[in-house]
């Protein structure tokens, strides 16, 4: 990725070349397969026509005569004061009207991109807004932005400030959103729009997708289906405070809009300044909820995630191995374990750090990233120069924009800490954790100085897991002007995006995993500075099914950290077999969160089987495109999906059991994606049974395997001391 061309808040984008328009007044923006249409007559309001799947030159110029209502397609707020809006201001004069109407159409080229403008104008006040599109020709997603510029004499204040918005037509249209809490991220919920308005929002400030999420699909067709149905897939990318709003009203749509959420975020946006809104990504599919999904897959590994063409290593991770208790011996002896099986990156996790405060547990030590030398005599390069002779790379935790009350650096800058200017800090984990102030330059300086002093003395690391632990829970910046307060949460966002984009100019190969409690940053705002994200602290396979399979609507694969762990679980305290936990892990990016001195020898041999099978189905995975078959959140006792190489010559097929009842009749499952008239074999990965699946090594076409499927045995074929209630398959099809 060339981290230059990413857009910060606040950047300018220049756009000066002419439009071509389908009439006087229509612009028609496409995509691969997509088409959005304007009205945009010079001097009037801009309108919306037409978002869907592609559509002719002659189809846009007459959509006026084929649709109903026509809405704005960035509504303001003052001379219309009902319907819900996108942008609202107050005026250096106090007056709270805006009448923006168009004023020119221009285009730019941007790094692979097409970049439509138009330019509206208020019809008193110099204010100016510039409304984005973002397109490339083989992507089937569009970004859309705006750009707010103040032209008075004096400050305005922002009250509103949307990056889109979309009317969607009534109908038997649902929605499909992710919610959770920690340890259990990222799960579906399905529900038809009705009257009223539908809220999703975050006020959580740095970790944003812990409870709720940004992104959120249509189906216009009733109730989603995975493969079929009209859907509309929508993401903003942003790291900080969002809000969604469907306002389901008295007219004949749904009206979307997405944006940073404004509540205790008013912007005061002085003269000549300009104010950017992070993009909101649409797409469009006939093709289901997984349609969507392979769109938004193909577009985030291209345009928003870090190396999203690199293939991503199998690590070990040594948080639930040992926790705390950090030493050289112990982390020397979990290198050579999954070094023997066949990994290729060790990830030392928090512990190793603290002098004066040592970082024992969760209280202290935030702050000083010294290394510990009682714990590591050999300090880093000591476990560097360990994992070199063990054939692996070397990774580190860090959480740089924390601090405890409890370390060197809280004693000498109590000042760069989030707080009240008359009042006490709250404190979070460990009753002494605090955050820094990231919209401070003195505390970005020392944020990019931890990774830079890291990679300086160490440039062999090759992995940073980056956390973050808390929220912003007591409002107040110690360095913001008093005037300025309300402008914490956007100018934390800032200065996290100005470091990351420095560490990224300066180290741009490094493998960073954004992680924040579990999966509190699984969002596309945070993602181009950032290779993958930890998807839950909540290893328990069970769970992660569910969990993965809502992280998947809008992320691929090759992002998702997905481990094996222990058993049983730390979490759920739940006993499943190695087979069963593996299969889920392969499913994401393979790795693994346990203690291997607490594996069996035969749990070792058979992850060591199965790491070489993941690296066989690597590239499937990671890089094809997603068919979701079966849902766990229907309830029919399995789950089950997919993923096909963009070349249809091979395929990767997951099957696993979610509830064991007696005589149960499990459905019989088709695939989907395959060519079909192509034949393939069926080969199953890390097998367990006594004999071979009686499919095992016969090919069939393509045709087929989508119009019957296979059948998938309930249980597993064993030996009675090793029977189980779980049941689990991976099946590798490879083209004849």
């Amino acid at each position: 990725m060339n981290w230059k061309s990413i857009t910060l808040l606040f950047a300018t984008i220049v756009s000066s070349i002419t439009v071509t328009e389908i009439s006087a007044k229509n612009v028609k923006i496409d995509t691969q397969n997509t088409s959005l249409v304007l009205e945009a007559e010079k001097g009037k309001k801009l309108r919306h026509l037409y978002y869907g799947g592609k559509i002719s030159e002659n189809d846009a110029a007459a959509l006026r005569s084929a649709s109903g209502k026509i809405y704005s397609a960035y509504p303001d707020y003052g001379m219309i004061t009902m319907p819900e809006t996108a942008i609202a201001m107050i005026h250096s004069d106090g007056d709270m009207t805006l009448d923006l109407v168009v004023d020119g159409i221009s285009s730019t080229h941007d790094n692979g991109a097409d970049i439509t403008t138009v330019t509206l104008k208020d019809t008193h006040y110099p204010v100016v807004v510039k409304v984005n599109y973002k397109t490339w020709k083989d992507k089937n997603v569009m970004e859309t932005w705006s750009e707010i510029t103040n032209n008075e004499k004096s400050p305005v204040t922002l009250t509103r400030f949307a990056s889109g918005y979309l009317p969607i037509r009534s109908g038997n249209v649902w929605l499909s959103s992710l919610h959770g809490a920690w340890g259990n991220e990222t799960r579906l919920t399905e529900e038809p729009l009705t009257r009223g308005m539908k809220v999703i929002k975050s006020h959580e400030g740095v970790r944003n997708s812990r409870f709720d999420h940004s992104e959120v699909m249509f189906s216009l067709d009733g109730k989603p289906q995975e493969n079929t149905g009209r859907t509309i897939g929508a993401a903003l990318c942003y790291g900080g405070n969002y809000k969604l709003r469907i306002d389901t009203d008295e007219t004949d749509s749904h009206h979307f809009f997405a944006g940073i959420n404004e509540e205790d975020s008013h912007y005061k946006l002085g003269k000549g300044e300009t104010f950017v809104t992070p993009p909101l990504a649409l797409t469009w599919s006939d093709e289901g909820l997984s349609g969507v999904s392979r769109s938004f897959h193909k577009w985030g590994r291209n345009h928003r995630l870090a190396h999203g063409d690199t293939p991503r290593k199998v690590l070990l991770n040594s948080w639930e191995g040992v926790y705390f208790d950090i030493n050289e011996k112990g982390m020397a002896n979990m290198m050579k374990n999954i070094a023997a099986m066949g990994g290729e990156l060790f990830v030392m996790d928090d512990g190793w750090f603290g002098v004066k405060y040592p970082r024992n547990n969760d209280s202290a030590g935030l702050g000083d990233w010294t290394v510990d030398t009682r714990k590591l005599p050999g300090g880093i390069q000591g476990l560097v120069d360990e994992a070199k002779k063990n054939g692996i790379k070397f990774g580190i935790w860090i959480e740089p924009e924390m601090v405890n009350s409890k370390s060197e650096l809280f004693e000498k800058h109590p000042e760069y800490i989030i707080k009240p200017a008359n009042r006490k800090a709250k404190f979070g984990r460990g009753k002494t954790q605090l955050i820094l102030d990231m919209s401070n330059p003195e505390v970005q300086d020392i944020v990019f100085n931890i990774v830079d002093t890291l990679m300086t003395k160490y440039p062999e690391i090759d992995y940073i897991k980056w956390d973050a632990n808390m929220d912003i829970e007591n409002h107040g910046s110690q360095y913001l002007p008093a005037d300025k307060q309300s402008h914490l949460y956007i100018g934390y966002q800032k200065g996290l995006q100005n470091t990351l984009q420095r560490i990224r100019a300066k180290y741009p190969d490094v493998t960073i995993q954004a992680c924040a409690s579990g999966g509190g940053r699984v969002n596309y705002g945070i993602l181009p500075w950032f290779d993958e994200f930890w998807t839950s602290d909540n290893t328990d396979a069970l769970q992660r099914i569910y969990m993965q399979w809502g992280t998947s609507y809008f992320f691929p694969a090759i992002a998702m950290g997905s481990h094996i762990s222990a058993s049983p679980n730390h979490q759920t305290h739940r006993i499943i077999p190695i087979k069963y936990r593996t299969d889920v892990a392969m499913s994401g990016r393979l790795g693994m969160e346990i203690q291997p001195d607490d594996m069996t020898a035969e749990e070792k041999e058979q992850t060591k089987r199965a790491i070489a099978e993941y690296k066989q189905i690597r590239p499937v995975v990671q890089f094809g495109d997603i068919y979701r078959l079966l849902s766990p959140y229907d309830e029919k006792g399995a789950a089950s999906l997919m993923y096909v190489a963009p070349e249809k010559d091979k395929a990767v097929f997951y099957w696993w059991k979610t509830r064991a009842f007696r005589n149960e009749i499990l459905p019989r499952i088709t695939m989907k994606g395959l060519d079909p008239e192509k034949e393939y074999v069926v080969h199953e990965l890390n097998r367990i049974d006594t004999k071979p699946l009686s499919f095992e090594g016969k090919s069939f076409s393509g045709k087929f395997l989508m119009e019957n499927g296979l059948e998938i045995p309930v249980n597993h074929k064993l030996a009675k001391k090793n029977e189980t209630d779980w049941s689990s398959r991976v099946l590798y099809l490879t083209e004849k």
